[in-house]
């Protein structure tokens, strides 16, 4: 673990986060008390980056009255 005050993490922020990424814990603290950690990036959710056809399927269903036609005039909302 390493612990660097707010000035060097500004002015060594590239070779935290290099630390950081091989996996090493970096704290950031204020007058010697943390004050924050740099951890990695984790997405929500698992993306291949790449669209996968049917990955929806099961999950996402249109109604028929959604191939009705509109009406020809709107009613007013409010």
């Amino acid at each position: 673990m390493v612990t660097v005050n707010i000035h060097k993490a500004k002015t060594h922020l590239s070779a935290l986060l290099a630390l950081m990424e091989q996996g090493e814990q970096v704290i950031i603290a204020r007058n010697g008390a943390p004050v924050a950690r740099l951890e990695p990036y984790k997405p929500s959710h698992k993306r291949s980056g790449k669209r996968q056809p049917g990955a929806w399927k099961g999950l996402v269903t249109v109604g028929p009255e959604f191939f009705e036609p509109l009406p020809e005039e709107e009613p007013p909302r409010g």
